[in-house]
């Protein structure tokens, strides 16, 4: 079962992350079937890049069709089985992560102000978190949100707590806390984004949030039963494929594809669908609840454009309610979270935005 870390409440987070920082501060082998991209086998035509225009512009259709959708190597957790049948509409989706750019035309445009840059409130914090956790103290209760922060020496890998550090101050428009901007940043994907604040801005957008099953067919860009949006040729062979951590994480990471954090939208090639970024730079939000089970409560003759759970629930923090992440991010490593897989899932609350997590938006439609 591949390690996966788990985000809590952003001031669960914030309480831990102080407490983790006041010093200062597995894998297994992975199984690689065989390299050559697997198609869908029948009658699944080569896939046409096909643009919008209008409201579609910078978004290509994903056609119909059917897959198994779920665990595809060793490296999976257990909530990514069994894999199961899937069939989806065909939709419009967003050709590259939402970037700050765009964002901040949402933002002039309707005045938004996101759940970094909110106080938080307390009284509905306290919902996702252990019952009795008390109060944070007043200089806690101010906005910000989670930057990463390596780490000057070897540390455990279980415990995530010790790379992030809560910043107040930091947010979509300041990366990595006060005196930071995304002055020429425009053409990065916008982060510190909640599970909300994506939300609001695809409604604005005349669009919406994938569900599970739409992010994972359109990663798997018309190839069947592949690790990774590309097929199956490894991560680290071949040209760089994707934005992810290249050394020892989380102490160094050597940039070896260019980027230490976030990279601009387009900088490494798309899947066959014309998707870029579906796998690595940003974790990306999903509509669909997170469940641990859910896989097991699908109907095994297959579901067609399943929207997931009724509720969510994990068993370690059964008190948090959690959205679906899809895509890994920088961070992913082959010695940590090896969240760039296709059928790769993280769980997080919805009103937690880190600086690796941002999302993209898809219009059902023809």
């Amino acid at each position: 079962m591949r390690r996966q870390f788990r985000l809590s409440s952003r001031i669960a987070i914030c309480l831990l992350a102080l407490v983790a920082f006041q010093c200062d501060s597995g894998k297994d082998g992975e199984h690689i079937p065989d390299e050559t991209s697997q198609t869908n086998g029948t009658s699944t035509p080569e896939p046409v890049v096909k643009h919008g225009s209008g409201v579609t512009e910078a978004m290509v259709w994903i056609p119909a069709g059917e897959f198994m959708m779920g665990a595809d190597n060793e490296q999976a957790g257990e909530d990514e089985y069994p894999k199961h049948k899937v069939m989806v509409d065909g939709f419009w989706m967003d050709e590259t992560e939402v970037t700050n750019a765009q964002f901040a035309q949402f933002v002039k445009a309707t005045g938004y102000v996101t759940t970094a840059e909110q106080v938080p409130d307390w009284q509905e914090l306290k919902k996702s978190l252990r019952p009795g956790t008390p109060r944070p103290a007043d200089d806690v209760m101010v906005p910000g949100s989670m930057v990463f922060n390596p780490p000057r020496r070897p540390v455990p890998l279980d415990n995530w707590r010790i790379w992030w550090k809560w910043v107040p101050g930091a947010d979509w428009s300041h990366p990595v806390g006060p005196g930071s901007s995304i002055a020429g940043l425009e053409d990065y994907p916008a982060v510190h984004i909640s599970w909300y604040d994506a939300n609001a801005y695809a409604n604005w957008a005349g669009k919406r949030l994938p569900t599970e099953a739409e992010w994972e067919w359109a990663a798997r860009g018309a190839l069947a039963n592949n690790i990774y949006p590309w097929g199956n040729e490894h991560i680290e062979r071949g040209i760089k494929k994707a934005n992810f951590w290249q050394g020892n994480f989380p102490i160094f990471d050597a940039a070896e594809d260019g980027f230490k954090g976030p990279s601009p939208v387009k900088s490494f090639p798309p899947n066959s669908y014309g998707l870029y970024d579906m796998a690595g730079n940003v974790w990306e939000w999903c509509a669909d609840w997170y469940h641990s089970e859910y896989y097991n409560m699908v109907n095994a003759e297959g579901e067609k454009n399943p929207r997931g759970p009724m509720s969510s629930y994990e068993p370690d923090e059964p008190w948090a309610q959690k959205r679906v992440q899809r895509g890994g991010s920088f961070l992913c490593s082959e010695s940590y979270c090896s969240g760039y897989r296709v059928s790769a899932r993280l769980r997080t609350p919805p009103d937690t935005g880190e600086l690796h997590v941002g999302f993209r938006c898809i219009k059902p439609g023809n």
